[in-house]
């Protein structure tokens, strides 16, 4: 039986993403889909900065095409897509959106799932990631110190037995790995399904010169949902999941064209509007991420794919520290604690906007609405992995509030450094960061072994944007941030007058070095096995550390 670091299941956008942030941290790992490749359907479509700001984090930013920082992506009501307007659907109604193209360094994607993932694939692997497509997850087990996985071939069918320190379930909302694990979830739920047809038609771009990306038809007994890809390939979802056969597909696609082109229909799909959030995102050794963890609905503000892209992000400097013995395994505590009211955030927000709102039930309570900055650069993370972090602050903010906040993204600002303009956001992504005005707190960095940014040395803020109020603090004070770009605990207190203490007791806490806790938080849920899993491995499931 073979041996790795962590196994990953599910080699979509999020599992692909895991595999890449594990490998630029060089930490080895294995990649298992039971697919040959990418689906046929592009799926997927746009791209936060945020996720564009990880992406460039480990060199691959350059790879895919952003979009100019002024596009919104717009959604009208129509007869058709050749039609008159009727009106415009704004997604964030009354909230006040202040986001701004100096907030990040990134403007967002708009490139679809299945042109992005070779990227990330071909990415991974490059960076040594060892990659198995055609391979399914039979059955799991785990204990005290591993979980032990049951692999097979499709093509040879081989099957042999894989050991893995964790493993990462990205294996989609039907999770077979949350199932076994008996994890419940809990939301809105099903709201409804609805059928979808992918076709290529070169002549509809022209329409997209008017402006919007997205149409909602409005005929007298037929509505729809056409939106595009971008390369000509268009996605038409009826408002139904009645079976329709090729003509009767080809009559609703010229019904929403309201014009006579060419056309080829690619492929066809049904997709179900649902909201659900898993009741824990980790269960011993095994860590839920992307659509396993939430099941949301594709949105104009990104919440589906780059929520699951931030959870793996979130993880793979934990799996790292942990992996090195940097820090005890009570660390991995924190991904639950930080991404599921991320979570739970997205769900409230996607279903009290405007474009879910009206498929919920009378039960629900919409939430106020937050601005899109807010959602996008200001979400606040709490737990122990957050010098004091503060559980009565609002859980997101736009960053001019936050302004350094422990537990929120530390602030974008365009630096110099050696000469060369930089994003602030660049001076993070591998270790934790030490910054400061003052160079005497180099000293106690270099004993913590973290790296020391004297931000009146090193790199120079512009006049406009200093660092003492970007990141909310005294000159002499300091700031650390994590590998993943959060801030993680300030400090006014000069180094000299006991600001070295509290850094000291912060970093202890936060990096929960080993032998600080007993590892492995566990959820209070009966664990059920795979379809063919023996009972003494559901069992194993039941019993992690």
């Amino acid at each position: 039986m073979s041996y790795t670091p962590v196994l990953i299941v599910g080699g979509s956008l999020v599992g692909l993403s895991a595999s890449l942030f594990l490998a630029a941290r060089g930490v080895p790992h294995v990649l298992v889909e039971k697919h040959p490749g990418s689906s046929p359907h592009p799926r997927a479509m746009g791209f936060t900065e945020t996720t564009m700001e990880h992406y460039r984090t480990v060199g691959i930013g350059h790879l895919i095409p952003q979009v100019p920082a002024e596009t919104r992506l717009r959604r009208v009501t129509v007869d058709s897509l050749t039609g008159q307007w009727q009106s415009e659907q704004v997604w964030t109604p009354g909230a006040g959106s202040l986001r701004a193209a100096d907030l990040s360094p990134c403007s967002g994607a708009a490139i679809a799932q299945d042109r992005l993932e070779p990227i990330l694939r071909e990415a991974a692997l490059t960076r040594g990631a060892d990659l198995r497509l055609s391979t399914e997850l039979l059955d799991f087990e785990q204990n005290g110190h591993e979980v032990v996985a049951c692999l097979r071939n499709r093509n040879s069918g081989e099957e042999y037995r894989l050991a893995a320190s964790y493993m990462i379930a990205a294996d989609g909302a039907d999770s077979p790995i949350r199932q076994a694990l008996g994890i419940r979830r809990e939301g809105v739920g099903h709201l409804r399904t609805l059928q979808s047809v992918l076709f290529h038609c070169p002549q509809a771009d022209f329409w997209l010169s008017r402006g919007a990306q997205q149409f909602s038809i409005v005929q007298e007994g037929f509505r729809a949902f056409l939106t595009t890809y971008g390369d000509s390939r268009w996605v038409l979802m009826l408002d139904d999941d009645q079976p329709r056969s090729d003509e009767a597909l080809q009559q609703a696609i010229r019904r929403a064209l309201g014009q006579n082109m060419a056309f080829d229909i690619l492929a066809t799909g049904r997709w179900e509007m649902a909201g659900r959030i898993a009741t824990c995102y980790q269960q011993g050794r095994v860590f839920l991420a992307g659509d396993a963890a939430h099941q949301l609905p594709p949105t104009r503000g990104g919440f589906g794919a780059n929520t699951g892209i931030d959870d793996v992000w979130n993880l793979a400097w934990k799996l790292q520290h942990v992996l090195r013995g940097q820090a005890s395994p009570a660390l991995l505590e924190s991904y639950d604690a930080e991404r599921r009211p991320i979570g739970w955030l997205r769900h409230q927000q996607t279903f009290s906007r405007p474009d879910y709102l009206p498929w919920v039930g009378a039960d629900f309570q919409p939430a106020p609405l937050l601005p899109d900055d807010a959602l996008e650069f200001g979400q606040r993370l709490c737990s122990r992995a957050i010098a004091a972090a503060d559980a009565s602050l609002p859980a997101a903010a736009t960053p001019q509030q936050w302004a350094g906040q422990p537990g929120t993204r530390a602030p974008h600002v365009w630096i110099k450094r050696g000469g060369e303009t930089c994003s602030s956001l660049d001076l993070f992504g591998q270790d934790f960061v030490l910054l400061s005005g003052v160079a005497h707190w180099q000293t106690v960095a270099e004993e913590l072994q973290l790296s020391f940014v004297h931000t009146e040395d090193e790199v120079q803020f512009p006049a406009e944007q200093l660092y003492t109020d970007m990141f909310g603090v005294a000159r002499d004070g300091a700031v650390l941030v994590r590998p993943d770009g959060i801030v993680a605990w300030r400090t006014d207190c000069p180094v000299q007058q006991g600001g070295a203490n509290e850094l000291r007791a912060a970093f202890i806490q936060l990096a929960m070095p080993a032998g600080d806790r007993e590892p492995l938080s566990q959820c209070a849920s009966t664990a059920s096995g795979l379809p063919g899993v023996s009972s003494e491995a559901a069992a194993s499931a039941r019993t992690a550390s």
